[in-house]
């Protein structure tokens, strides 16, 4: 038997031969196409890396048993997905006259969460200018310490002494 007539290469021949026929196939069930070009190319992995022993009966049906199994499967796992979500919902919503609410925090640690923010602008506004600067691009515009020192003209070992002075001072202004 050549490599070309061996059980797995039939397989994907017949795999490549009814392919658009497989997405139909499976858009049908999952009423939806882009799932079911997902499952046919999960089903061509799955051929493409098993092992196949001897000759193969009727190899349009183990295509099909394959790729409703992978259905199948991944039913389950949406399922089970839906479910966990379902149970963090209920676990994190309260219901006010009908209406669910995500679990809000407390007025007073939005008060809290305010005046820390406050805090943190002011003292980011104190920071010696270039610092500030380094700061500024480096976190808040997310630059990296390259792109940092390009734009400031400096070296990016400048960048990075600007930046963990200003993390100590903020973090010692803010404990």
């Amino acid at each position: 038997m050549s490599e070309t007539d061996s059980p797995k290469a039939v397989l994907l021949g017949l795999y490549a031969h009814k392919r658009a026929n497989l997405v139909r196939f499976f858009a049908a069930r999952l009423n939806s196409r882009a799932e079911a070009e997902d499952l046919v190319q999960d089903l061509y992995i799955r051929i493409s890396v098993m092992e196949i022993s001897g000759p193969i009966d009727s190899p349009s049906a183990l295509l099909h048993r394959i790729g409703s199994n992978l259905m199948l499967d991944r039913l389950r796992s949406q399922k089970r997905s839906g479910a966990r979500d379902t149970d963090w919902r209920e676990a994190n919503t309260i219901v006010l006259a009908g209406q669910d609410v995500a679990d809000q925090p407390a007025a007073d640690e939005i008060v809290d969460s305010r005046q820390r923010l406050r805090d943190l602008i002011e003292a980011v506004g104190e920071l010696p200018e270039k610092t500030r600067q380094a700061f500024s691009l480096h976190k808040l515009e997310g630059l990296g310490h390259a792109e940092t020192a390009r734009r400031m003209n400096i070296s990016v070992s400048t960048v990075e002494k600007h930046i963990s002075s200003a993390l100590a001072t903020l973090t010692r202004r803010l404990r």
